[in-house]
């Protein structure tokens, strides 16, 4: 017997209405309960367990397909960070330099790798260049999705690693009958910008109980330059077109003087990068009698991205001739009017040379990326009035990708032609083209990830209680995972310009076993608890657990608690990764270095051990009698992660071994005097996150004035972000992104018949901009200056001419908000992964269904 009261119905409200969530779906499932309609059992984001209700002690919240569309998202990346439970600085369609197109989520700023992706509540396969360690979003259409839901408390006793933040579970559409053509564009009143997707969805039923639905979407993004934003920073790079000895140019009468201009890299660099994609998906659901249903699901797309940045940025030493060891076929000869204004060599005899390779062109990253992921399953009842259900899957996912970087540059063809065309490249004047023949290539890398998972689970009632029956699931898993990324020949070799590379190579499996249990202790209490026990061919086995408890204090009130330990299992890129040299945005507080971006070696370990980890979570949802179509929820979060598998804070370091710790020196492999040549950061399970906050939410439907309202509000406060030590709660920066106190989001709709308005807005706090500056003596010292807080407005209309045809039309970023300037941003400025570096963009979309 289903318990129904004021509460459940809130209950219900609060999961599918927490992010704008259709309150027509919400009021059906209200009605169905309260009238003692048969309600089907589901499984709820979190739990194994088949249920008659979605009442769990884990704070979930639901993000519907009308809320995506209203919104005007156009990928899951962008709809799941701009909700408030997200910080840091997740890759998207805003990341230009290093994500390779791939798009990312980022749950509480731990890091993407602790945020668990499922699709229909299965592990999706990690995806994007090769050997990685969290799941591309691009891969999955938002054509294809129904709701997304985010659980938002450890849930590794359920789902196993990765699971450290919580869980995005993607549904996507299904049991569809009929004909649906969508189409949905935008563009900025810049005249650029523009994107667009189409997407048609075919379903039918069939006479012995099957539905089969199938979709395909095309999307088209195209890209913003970062120097047609009046706003942006110009970039002051030290790599110039007409290259560098020491630091010295030649000016316009030939005399070598200090170089006091830098590089404009913005001219030449997307804020929004271009990427094309194409889907295939199909849902089907078969009845074959005897209780046995057998389902599947199959998703294809195909992503051809590219992200584009300033010429390649040329750095050698060059042997001086006549210095000792110094081979004498191979060096260069400093002239006396060098001599004269102070080039010579350093302690080795070589001098360094830099130049922005404009003459070969700018760096074009391009991509093309297969991902291919397949489930079926068999489901049965073994007894139909204990709802006994058992359930056997396999799930496949394979990831390829071919990339590429137009106009590379080989550093060792350039040292020798530097040796052989000594006037050419130090005149200043452009490169010939038999020069730029030699020395410019095309890098060419290739990658791939794939999975392997079967599963099986039973699920059921075990025995009643006074309060209610006992139920349970118990399950067993085998996972395979691999992945592997083949670097260009020439980037192995370390004779590119870009950073050396190894190539990855690498696999693991795990069995797995897991129970769940939920026992209702009284008509008001009930507890959930889960076991889980892992056993991986890599490091070896783990045990994790979880423990909820949910009690209704009165018809108005529930309150509920969540206490978990968790794990993250070393991932193939980290355990088989090899050497990969990155840019990363540093300050050398010796003055060795001038660029913000230093050349790091990020070394990998085989012997690395899992994660562990500690959740906690406490709140109240609470929905006022004598107020109809309110509810509020206020949940206390905490995570403690151990053991983490990091990478140590390269500026602590550099700046620690400044102030003369050698413990710091030794550690990254840097000399006391400030030699960075050999520059380590190497992961290790030295590391540690602690972080906690509140989450509050309010949902209130209600008619007024001739109209029916809709008000949502959801705010994240946060009230601590520590990682190694480090406080980052209330800061902003390029290498970590942005851990505000304070995010909300705000909208209200009115609607009647066949229109709706809704307004909403979406508000990122003030945060510190903590960078290194110099006093009059050159000695470093840490400055703090502010990144302002910004809140982006947005409006949208939607009308329905008919039952068949639906339009929408709205406008992101309704007064144009520029993003807060951040010191050490990752580009032009700032941070685009956190703040809306595009401006205001016009959107609409026309549905039509028969």
């Amino acid at each position: 017997m289903i318990r129904t009261n004021k509460l459940t119905s809130s209950v219900r409200l609060a999961l599918f209405a927490a992010v704008s969530t259709s309150a027509a779906s919400v009021s059906q499932v209200a009605f169905a309960a309260e009238e003692g309609a048969k309600v089907e059992r589901i499984e709820v984001t979190g739990s194994r367990i088949q249920r008659q209700d979605m009442e769990t002690a884990s704070p979930v919240t639901v993000i519907s397909a009308d809320a995506i569309r209203a919104e005007g998202f156009t990928s899951v990346d962008q709809l799941l960070q701009a909700q408030t439970s997200m910080a840091g600085a997740a890759v998207g369609s805003s990341t230009n330099n290093g994500a390779d197109g791939v798009a990312q989520v980022d749950l509480r700023g731990m890091g993407a790798e602790r945020t668990l992706v499922l699709l229909n509540g299965r592990r999706m396969v990690n995806s994007g260049s090769g050997a990685d360690s969290a799941v591309d979003l691009n891969s999955i259409p938002v054509a294809m999705i129904a709701r997304v839901e985010i659980l938002k408390d450890g849930a590794s006793a359920v789902y196993g690693s990765d699971a450290i933040a919580g869980v995005v579970n993607i549904i996507t559409k299904k049991d569809f009958e009929g004909f649906q053509l969508d189409f949905n564009g935008s563009g900025t009143d810049k005249g650029d910008g523009e994107s667009g997707e189409l997407s048609l969805l075919y379903g039918f039923n069939t006479d012995n109980g099957g539905n089969y639905t199938f979709g395909a979407a095309y999307s088209d993004r195209r890209g913003v330059i970062q120097g047609d934003r009046d706003w942006t920073e110009p970039g002051a790079s030290s790599f110039i077109p007409t290259g560098s000895l020491n630091g010295m140019v030649k000016d316009a009468n030939g005399n070598w003087v200090e170089r006091s201009t830098g590089y404009d890299y913005t001219q030449d660099s997307w804020f929004q990068t271009p990427s094309e994609r194409y889907s295939l998906f199909a849902n089907m659901i078969q009845e074959l009698g005897n209780e046995l249903v057998l389902t599947g699901d199959i998703l294809y797309t195909k992503r051809k991205s590219d992200q584009q940045m300033a010429a390649q940025p040329a750095d050698i030493m060059l042997g001086v001739c006549g210095e000792e060891d110094i081979d004498a076929s191979r060096c260069l000869t400093l002239d006396q009017s060098m001599l004269d204004a102070g080039i010579k060599a350093d302690k080795t005899g070589r001098v360094n040379y830099r130049r922005r390779t404009n003459d070969v062109g700018p760096r074009i990253y391009n991509q093309d990326v297969d991902t291919l992921r397949a489930s079926i399953a068999l489901q049965g009842t073994l007894d139909v009035h204990t709802g006994m259900t058992w359930d056997l899957s396999y799930t496949y996912g394979k990831n390829k990708a071919d990339t590429w970087v137009e106009n590379s540059i080989n550093a060792k063809k350039m040292e020798n032609s530097v040796y052989n065309n000594q006037g050419a490249w130090l005149s200043g004047a452009p490169l010939t083209q038999e020069i730029i023949n030699d020395i410019g290539f095309t890098e060419r890398n290739d990658g791939g990830n794939e999975q392997h998972l079967v599963a099986g689970v039973l699920s059921g009632e075990l025995f009643d209680l006074d309060a209610g029956p006992v139920s349970f699931a118990i399950g067993a898993e085998y996972r395979y995972d691999s992945g592997y990324f083949n670097p260009d020949p020439v980037i192995v070799a370390g004779e590119g310009t870009a950073a050396q590379q190894d190539p990855t190579d690498g696999n693991y499996d795990v069995i797995s076993v897991y129970q769940e249990v939920s026992v209702p202790f009284s008509d008001k209490l009930t507890g959930e608890f889960a076991l889980r026990f892992d056993d991986y061919s890599t490091f070896g086995k783990a045990s994790t657990w979880k423990i909820g408890l949910t009690y209704e204090a009165t018809d108005d009130l529930m309150l509920r608690a969540v206490a978990a330990t968790g794990f993250r299992a070393p991932n193939v890129s980290e355990l088989y990764g090899g050497n990969t040299g990155s840019y990363d945005y540093l300050t050398d507080p010796w003055g060795n270095e001038q660029d913000p971006q230093i050349l790091v070696n990020y070394t990998s370990d085989e012997n690395l051990e899992p994660e562990e980890s500690e959740s906690y979570t406490a709140g109240l949802v609470y929905s006022p009698h004598f107020i109809d179509g309110m509810s509020l929820t206020l949940d206390y979060w905490r995570f403690r992660v151990t053991n983490a598998i990091t990478r140590l804070d390269a500026q602590k370091g550099l700046k620690d071994c400044y102030a003369g710790n050698q413990f710091a020196c030794d550690t990254f492999k840097i000399t006391s005097d400030g030699d960075l040549s050999d520059f380590t950061n190497p992961l290790t399970n030295v590391g540690s996150q602690n972080t906690s906050g509140i989450d509050f939410n309010l949902a209130y439907s209600f008619e007024g004035l001739g109209l029916d309202w809709k008000i949502n509000n959801d705010l994240t406060y946060l009230l601590e972000f520590e990682q190694d030590g480090v406080s980052y709660d209330g800061t902003i920066d390029g290498n970590f992104g942005a851990y505000a106190e304070v995010r909300n989001n705000f909208s209200i709709q009115a609607s009647r018949g066949d229109w709706s308005l809704m307004y909403y807005n979406r508000y990122i706090g003030k945060m510190d901009d903590i960078y290194t500056d110099y006093d009059q003596n050159d000695n470093p010292f840490t400055a703090v200056a502010k990144a302002d807080a910004v809140m982006y407005h947005n409006i949208v209309g939607t009308y329905h001419f008919t039952d068949g045809l639906t339009a929408s039309l709205g406008v992101k970023n309704l007064t144009d908000e520029e993003p807060s300037f951040v010191s050490n941003g990752s580009d032009a400025g700032t941070v685009p992964e956190v703040y809306d570096t595009i401006g205001r963009q016009i959107y609409g979309g026309v549905t039509y269904k028969f």
